[in-house]
């Protein structure tokens, strides 16, 4: 993913093909354009925000079957990349209402980091399939246990994540940061409703064995965990460190162009992307 001090997701042949016949359906020397989009990172992303590839991509209820769920979602970011440029502010939920916030200028920043975008799509396309684990541990001398839990099990992947050897922390760190992100960002009115009752705003009774976590609470653990993230990598890969202390520093902004890719361009049709 790693290009030239640039974090750069890979293309496949696929997604090569996909964008040569969505962009310039007329060349006749496909396999040259392929080879320059492919070796041009400025040309590679000309053709990744074509208008012409986002409606195609748009329109195709198969789309996954055409294209790498990581190009899929940085089509998505460059779109609302260039929808923000145009507009004036952000809406932001204040109870049962939204109120603009004009923040486009800090968004559209943000997306300028062209690791961060690259970064954000493999983030989100990591959330189109949810694994599960299962772990065997000691309880007590001759007792072993079996435990299971997916990736966007937050409570266990937070429980795990001191216990786990320093080789592994990195990946328990980035993990529950990116939850917390993709929650916000994707799924802000599951966070909303599973913390308060939707129209009093009140909070729910707390479920005895049920792990409880506020909208509040998925910010500061998102920005807390990619604090940790940022650090571990200091000294390792410093170009994954600064996508991690951008999204640390940032951690609500951040969430702004995964709002509108959620809520204008998914709709929806995220129940149907992010399946289990």
């Amino acid at each position: 993913m790693s290009s030239r001090g640039r974090l750069t997701l890979k293309l496949s042949n696929k997604d090569l093909e996909f964008l040569v016949e969505s962009a310039s359906p007329g060349v006749t020397d496909k396999a040259r354009l392929k080879q320059i989009i492919n070796e041009d990172e400025d040309f590679r992303n000309t053709f990744v925000s074509d208008e012409r590839v986002f409606n195609r991509v748009m329109d195709d209820k198969e789309i996954f079957l055409k294209i790498s769920p990581a190009l899929f979602f940085e089509i998505l970011l460059r779109k609302a990349a260039k929808d923000l440029e145009v507009a004036k502010y952000t809406l932001e939920k204040s109870g049962t209402a939204k109120i603009p916030v004009f923040d486009t200028q800090e968004v559209v920043e943000l997306l300028s980091n062209e690791s961060l975008v690259s970064y954000l799509a493999d983030m989100l396309s990591s959330f189109t399939k949810i694994k599960s684990y299962a772990l065997s541990f000691k309880a007590k001398p001759g007792v072993w246990r079996k435990i299971t839990f997916s990736d966007l099990d937050i409570h266990t992947l937070m429980s795990f994540s001191d216990a786990v050897s320093e080789a592994h922390k990195l990946s328990f760190y980035k993990r529950i940061a990116d939850i917390c992100l993709f929650v916000l960002g994707i799924f802000p009115e599951y966070a909303e409703r599973e913390y308060r009752y939707p129209f009093s705003g009140q909070l729910r009774p707390q479920i005895r064995g049920k792990f409880r976590i506020s909208p509040e609470q998925y910010e500061e653990e998102g920005r807390k965990f990619y604090k940790l993230a940022a650090e571990h990598e200091e000294g390792k890969n410093p170009t994954l460190a600064d996508v991690f202390w951008a999204l640390h520093g940032s951690f609500h902004v951040a969430t702004k162009p995964l709002n509108i890719i959620s809520e204008r361009y998914l709709h929806y049709k995220k129940e149907q992307v992010f399946t289990s």
